[in-house]
């Protein structure tokens, strides 16, 4: 073997070993960072004293969401889900472990039951855990963009990593298996934001190319918005049989399929209480 033969097996073998010791490396701290989310996850319900109660036993004050003409048009799931029990959450006390804390939340049938966290841009949570160490699992986050006061916008968003552990929004796929979509108890995503606690109920679910149509939160008009709904509607891969109208206020939940496709889930709010 001449010295030109032998170098470049050498340049080959060295690259080779780079790439086998890079890609331990990242397979190592993926399992690190699932792990160590993992363990926050289980330590942040017990800090925040997560419950589902009844409205008598939250005492809240239920806020009209819907007229009472609209109120008796809805489907019986739609009065089965208003009865459903509603979420207690300690925000105060997660405040304390994180300022950027805005909301908690829990999506049924899915593992999805984790605080939300909101930045000043829509990629520190990408790439930090709810601690704000560096994490490449990141964490679940509200836009940027979206009122975090209880006074919901048109369209409130929130993001995670698809985790293939299904951590964080990876359950989120779930919401396009059969099993999922024809089970009508799964139609609802509790979610305490303040001093309020909420109920939605599930209007689209899909999957779609990378695109940002669906990630708006400001309107031009009435009609603007009704026909962003329509879009959001028509997408859907199963008819819910649940109205939205201009007056309506709907969660967005966005995550990451595989290549540039999104899994998409909509809800509209039908229930609000103040604690």
């Amino acid at each position: 073997m001449n010295k030109a033969k032998w170098i470049i097996l050498k340049i080959i073998s060295f690259i080779l070993v780079a790439v086998i010791i890079f890609s331990g490396y990242k397979i190592a701290m993926w399992f690190v960072d699932n792990q160590h989310n993992a363990e926050l996850a289980n330590e942040l319900v017990n800090t925040a004293q997560v419950a589902e109660l009844t409205d008598e036993e939250l005492n809240i004050v239920e806020e009209s969401v819907e007229t009472a003409e609209e109120k008796t048009a809805q489907s019986s799931d739609y009065w089965n889900y208003m009865k459903m029990n509603m979420l207690d959450v300690d925000l105060a006390e997660l405040k304390n472990k994180n300022p950027d804390t805005v909301a908690w939340i829990k999506v049924n049938g899915t593992n999805i039951n984790y605080p939300v966290v909101q930045s000043q841009d829509n990629d520190y949570y990408l790439t930090h855990s709810y601690d704000r160490s560096a994490n490449d699992a990141g964490w679940v986050f509200m836009d940027y963009r979206n009122s975090s006061d209880g006074n919901f916008d048109r369209n409130t968003i929130l993001y995670a990593h698809a985790r293939l552990d299904k951590t964080m929004f990876g359950s989120l796929r779930d919401i396009m298996d059969s099993g999922w979509y024809n089970n009508s108890n799964n139609y609802v995503v509790k979610m305490v934001v303040g001093n309020k606690t909420t109920l939605w109920q599930v209007f689209s679910i899909y999957v779609v190319p990378s695109t940002a149509d669906y990630l708006r939160t400001k309107f031009s008009s009435d009609e603007d918005y009704t026909n962003f709904l329509s879009m959001l509607k028509n997408r859907s891969e199963k008819d819910f049989h649940c109205e939205v109208d201009s007056k309506s206020k709907i969660l967005t939940l966005s995550t990451c399929k595989s290549g540039d496709r999104r899994v998409v889930l909509h809800a509209k709010l039908i229930k609000s209480g103040t604690k």
